[in-house]
């Protein structure tokens, strides 16, 4: 059984997945923004999942999780779940923190990051981007982003099993009730490839839709663009990968 971290795990395919992997057997670490939103994992908490709480829009929040998780047990897994659909924290906490905890926490075996097919719509270039929030950024970019992040993480550490996974377009409260993928299709994924010995599961740098690995943006491959991306992260956050 591992240590899994399922970030963004208060509520949507978030909570299912550390739900299914805390019912397997796992040891889980859920995550919720603060206090308040954490009321909502009590019961995953009595069932033995271990809490963390932090806003993924404060960097050292963020930071301050992956020490707290590195004095404890550092997970062995992280689905890097937790993400916004607009506004001006778009680029935080859907770039800037799984980054964070990508270089911060050490030993990580398998990496999955939440991707999304709007990440073809997404721009290959870094200049003028707003990291820190300060106005709105663009969903369809931090979603390439990531996905180009999964892929460089899985060149550069060869130990590691990092891949990239479009939950589709699900009915949860980013997606809308009326969002016409499958719910239950959108977390399965993730988790088969946090846990699962099966020889597909143990391939790195892939990009993932429903348990099929397909082919995504152009960019995403491109270990020039990768290289400017993490240069410009680790310029960013004073942390290199």
């Amino acid at each position: 059984m591992s240590r899994i971290l399922v970030t963004g795990s208060a509520d949507g395919l978030g909570r299912a997945a550390a739900d299914t992997l805390l019912s397997q057997g796992h040891d889980v670490v859920v995550h919720a923004r603060n206090q308040e939103r954490a009321g909502g994992l009590a019961e995953l908490v009595e069932r033995g999942a271990h809490l963390v709480t932090g806003d993924f829009t404060d960097r050292d929040a963020v930071r301050r999780i992956a020490a707290d998780l590195n004095d404890a047990s550092p997970p062995d897994a992280v689905i890097h779940n937790a993400g916004v659909w607009s506004g001006p924290a778009v680029m935080p906490v859907n770039i800037i923190a799984p980054y964070l905890l990508t270089a911060l926490l050490p030993g990580q075996r398998r990496l999955v990051y939440l991707s999304s097919s709007s990440h073809f719509g997404g721009h290959p270039r870094l200049d003028g981007v707003d990291w820190r929030g300060q106005s709105a950024g663009s969903y369809s970019d931090s979603k390439l982003y990531v996905t180009a992040l999964a892929a460089a993480v899985a060149r550069l550490r060869p130990g590691v099993l990092s891949n990239a996974v479009d939950p589709g377009w699900v009915p949860t409260k980013m997606g809308g009730p009326g969002a016409p993928d499958d719910l239950e299709l959108g977390h399965r994924t993730q988790e088969w490839l946090a846990t699962s010995d099966e020889p597909q599961a143990l391939t790195t740098g892939g990009y993932w839709y429903h348990g099929e690995r397909t082919q995504p943006h152009l960019a995403v491959h491109d270990e020039a663009f990768q290289d400017r991306l993490l240069h410009t992260l680790a310029e960013e956050t004073g942390i290199g990968l």
